[in-house]
């Protein structure tokens, strides 16, 4: 869909997810002069690297927009984020989906805003490159299909005329658009309190190193303290309640983790070059300070209570539900199914974890496996290499006997045809 399409359908009204950033700023002011009434939405996630939401709304009323509010996002952001930590959904095994995740969040934000107001189309500034035209598209069409979606980085005449960053800046500079100095930036930051998401401009040369990024949520690795510190993490039903003993929030939870965690250079640096939904190759460096520390620990408690089917069962709906985010699908049947088979897992985890962070690294401390601070543990003293529990020794000859048929039968038909005979 292009501009004038929206014309031909005589739309009046746009209201964008912005963030206050270049493209917000550009697309703004550009869809202002081509007639629209634009109001500009932007969501309270937390996000690191903005000192106060109302310079966004400075800023989108500087481009032209007709109406600038705040819609706080953060608790939905909070849950939805533990979601994924109980999934231990990390796309390609290391990104912790916090971009991917936040979209849809966004847009069940904005929604409702949208509707009171009578606004029927919803702008967003999401590359026709990347995955975020794909979340904010399907998002819009799962939760309101009547409503239109414009991506302005989809309309030939716009992109005709901002074929890059530079030619936005120029723009803006041209017609005194309020954009933040950070816009001449050698990379792009897309940030809420689950972890920022750094790419663009020179992080697209591999052949130079990310070290130049500043880091928001925390210091690099190597700058971190040189001390280990010790982290308690009470899990109840599959929810931190408390780190160190101070119970707090979901909200407060995450808040606290990013500073413990980001003072280490947890989660902060994780380099991906990754498979994009529409079918090429990005690379991103992504900070997760919190979401790393409660994940790992969240992971940790995890050994202690799934047995070996289930374990395997929660790393396939992992790998799904990772994927499901990544791509756009948080809200549809697939994730919402994969989502309620957790659910059994999830009411067992209840345990108290420690974890050591140093310098980048969360390691296993302990675990407080007394009945009453762990009630579903499977860890017992079976296994033991003293003579306690109530596994014997000589019980485990029948079961190798089972065993042994099997493998004494691929010893004598198959072995010998690999060439593997003694």
């Amino acid at each position: 869909m292009n501009w004038r399409e929206l014309k031909d359908k005589n739309v009046k009204l746009l209201g964008g997810a912005v963030s206050g950033g270049l493209d917000s700023c550009t697309v703004t002011h550009w869809l202002t002069s081509k007639g629209f009434e634009v109001s500009g939405f932007t969501v309270d996630l937390g996000q690191p690297d903005e000192e106060s939401l109302d310079g966004i709304k400075d800023r989108m009323l500087g481009s032209g927009a007709v109406e600038a509010m705040i819609v706080d996002g953060k608790q939905a952001l909070a849950e939805a984020g533990l979601r994924v930590i109980q999934a231990q959904a990390r796309y390609e095994g290391e990104y912790w989906n916090t971009t991917g995740i936040a979209r849809p969040i966004t847009v069940g934000a904005i929604l409702p805003e949208l509707k009171r107001r009578g606004i029927p189309v919803l702008f967003h500034g999401a590359t026709g490159r990347g995955n975020d035209q794909v979340r904010f598209q399907l998002t819009m069409n799962m939760l309101a299909p009547k409503m239109d979606v414009y991506a302005p980085w989809r309309d030939p005449e716009y992109v005709a005329q901002f074929p890059g960053r530079k030619q936005m800046i120029e723009y803006c500079h041209k017609n005194n658009i309020p954009i933040r100095p950070s816009s001449q930036s050698r990379y792009s930051t897309d940030a809420n309190f689950l972890g920022l998401t750094h790419e663009a401009g020179d992080l697209e040369e591999v052949t130079i190193s990310p070290t130049f990024v500043d880091p928001g949520m925390g210091v690099w690795p190597w700058d971190g303290e040189d001390k280990y510190e010790t982290v308690t993490v009470r899990w109840e039903e599959g929810t931190p309640v408390s780190i160190n003993g101070n119970a707090m929030g979901l909200v407060e939870i995450f808040q606290a983790a990013n500073r413990i965690g980001g003072k280490h250079g947890v989660g902060i640096g994780t380099h991906v070059v990754e498979n994009r939904f529409v079918g090429i190759k990005s690379r991103g460096i992504y900070e997760a300070p919190g979401m790393e520390l409660l994940g790992r620990s969240y992971e940790f408690l995890l050994q202690f209570i799934l047995d070996r089917r289930a374990r395997e069962l929660h790393a396939y709906l992992s790998s799904i539900i990772s994927r499901q985010i990544y791509q756009g699908y948080w809200l549809d049947l697939t994730t919402t199914a994969a989502l309620a088979a957790l659910e059994p897992i999830n009411r067992l985890a209840t345990g108290t974890i420690t974890v050591r962070l140093y310098r980048g690294t969360v390691g296993f401390d302990t675990a407080d496996d007394t009945l009453e601070a762990m009630p579903h543990s499977l860890y017992t003293d079976d296994s033991s290499m003293e003579a306690i529990g109530s596994y014997g020794h000589a019980d485990a000859e029948g079961f190798l006997k089972v065993l042994q048929v099997s493998a004494r039968n691929v010893g004598v038909r198959q072995f010998p045809a690999l060439g593997r005979e003694e």
